[in-house]
């Protein structure tokens, strides 16, 4: 466990360092995936669990009025 927490100590301390604009894109290049990751995965979940407990009601199709054939000719 003290070689994880030193090789985050690491990691913690060289991001510090860089500059500001490089901070801020290897921030959006790990946040916004894992970000887009975890909203994808919560909906899945939460979609899963509304559709087990309230199941959609089914639902009649209307019906269709008479066709008239528009090709044939009196």
């Amino acid at each position: 466990m003290d070689a994880i927490a030193q090789w985050w100590d690491a990691v913690e301390l060289w991001m510090a360092q860089l500059p500001f604009p490089f901070q801020f894109a290897l921030l959006m290049a790990v946040l916004l995936p894992s970000s887009l990751g975890a909203a994808r995965l919560i909906d899945r979940v939460v979609d899963n669990a509304s559709s087990r407990f309230n199941p959609p009601t089914p639902v009649d199709a209307p019906a269709e009025p008479d066709k008239v054939d528009a090709g044939s000719s009196s």
